[in-house]
């Protein structure tokens, strides 16, 4: 069955950089890949997104010139380098894929934790 693991959420201090991975498994075919984030008492928010193939990306006006996500298309793997982190980057940051055109994201994974102190 599909299944989509994210890890490397911690806590770290503001400023600091992390780096969060996603493996992905069961996919016949992956079209995008993306990155969500719901802090706590938020609704889940898009943070940014991949086309699996060609590279492609776009990011939240929120994150952007900060963080960046890329892919392994060998060890399907998905990665969101998070840098000058700030406390309101504190959330669950959740790994999603599409498999078609469409751009629905029907595959999540369960989450990691991402902690920033101020």
């Amino acid at each position: 069955q599909v299944q989509l693991v994210e890890s490397g959420g911690r806590l770290v201090t503001a400023g600091d950089s992390l780096r969060l991975s996603c493996a992905v498994s069961g996919l016949f075919s992956t079209h995008a890949m993306a990155w969500f984030r719901r802090a706590p008492g938020k609704a889940r928010e898009y943070v940014a997104a991949i086309m699996w193939s060609a590279g492609n990306t776009r990011y939240a006006d929120t994150v952007k010139g900060r963080f960046t996500i890329s892919r392994d298309r060998a060890k399907n793997t998905l990665y969101l380098q998070m840098n000058s982190l700030k406390p309101e980057d504190t959330a669950v940051y959740y790994c999603a894929a599409a498999n078609s055109a469409e751009l629905v994201y029907d595959y999540w994974g369960q989450g990691t934790q991402v902690t920033v102190s101020s």
